[in-house]
């Protein structure tokens, strides 16, 4: 059965907001800026009067000091359109020896909740929110929407994520030709926000997976990449030094190896994954942010959106 989703996790977020930093293209009047000219909502420059125009929206005290007249603009204001989009490949189980009841998190329910989250913040700003999923491929890509039945369906879909009666066989993370289809059928400048762990096993280079992630900056989207992991585990190799056998959870490979044995070249190796990642994402304005899923759900949510906040 569906491990139904613990809001109370996510609590402390719900009262923080999620601010386009770029201008969206939304659908009705709300609280990010559009890159169309309305009159509504924040002054944003005077132009020239056209005759025929209504004079409603001329600037009287501008005419009086120059006997010219002039219009105002304004910048409106518009609701966004949020795209979450979860890597659902065998690796984002880990740790797979998990109860996807208790209070910890591994790799794809920190994801399911991290995502449940953002939907409840969007769901109050009355901004609209899809979701897709990916493993091999595009397996689930429900556009944005604000309606009550669609917010349950994404609920749902994300509770089937972390249902703890599941076989799972391996699949692999086959990432880009689902995110490069992410990106051409989102609506244009929406916000993608993208939780994975970044290992594909169809290449060893990111070059081909920021290809994708280019084409949808590309489209003018704004993306955010949450990178989830166990930087305990994957990261920095904390095990005790015993005999171990690692399994690679996509393929299904053993290693039986003694942790001090290929500790220094693991880590050495990994760390220059996650930092040629983290300068990958400067190099092409994509926010990036460490997911530790042994920091919990709030503390990283709730750092990244007030830092977002300032940045606006």
């Amino acid at each position: 059965m569906p491990v139904p989703i613990d809001r109370s996790k996510f609590r402390e977020v719900s009262h923080l907001e999620l601010f386009a930093k770029q201008e969206v293209e939304g659908f009705i009047v709300g609280m990010h800026k559009s890159p169309f000219h309305g009159f509504s909502v924040e002054f944003a420059e005077h132009r020239q009067y056209n005759p025929g125009e209504s004079t409603r929206h001329i600037d009287w005290k501008l005419f009086g000091r120059t006997d010219k007249l002039y219009t105002k603009k304004y910048e409106e204001e518009t609701n966004l359109r949020c795209q979450i989009v979860i890597d659902t490949s065998s690796s984002m189980y880990y740790p797979e020896d998990f109860d996807l009841k208790g209070a910890e998190f591994n790799k794809i329910k920190f994801s399911v909740y991290a995502a449940a989250a953002l939907t409840e913040l969007l769901r109050r700003q009355r901004d609209a929110v899809g979701l897709s999923l990916f493993n091999t491929g595009l397996t689930i890509h429900r556009q944005p929407k604000t309606s009550l039945s669609h917010i349950r369906y994404l609920y749902d879909t994300l509770e089937e994520l972390i249902d703890d009666t599941q076989e799972r066989p391996a699949k692999e993370t086959l990432s880009i030709s689902a995110l490069h289809e992410v990106a051409e059928s989102t609506h244009r400048r929406s916000i993608i926000i993208i939780f994975s762990d970044m290992m594909d096993s169809s290449t060893s280079n990111l070059e081909e997976q920021f290809t994708a992630l280019q084409h949808m900056r590309h489209n003018k989207h704004e993306v955010i990449l949450f990178h989830v992991h166990d930087k305990k585990t994957e990261k920095d190799f904390e095990f005790e030094n015993r005999p171990y056998t690692f399994v690679d959870m996509e393929s299904g490979k053993e290693i039986k190896v003694q942790p001090n044995q290929v500790k220094d070249s693991y880590v050495k190796a990994s760390h220059k994954f996650y930092d040629d990642l983290k300068m990958k994402c400067a190099q092409y304005s994509i926010d990036f942010i460490e997911a530790d899923i042994r920091n919990g759900i709030a503390p990283i949510l709730t750092q990244y959106l007030i830092k977002r906040r300032k940045m606006r």
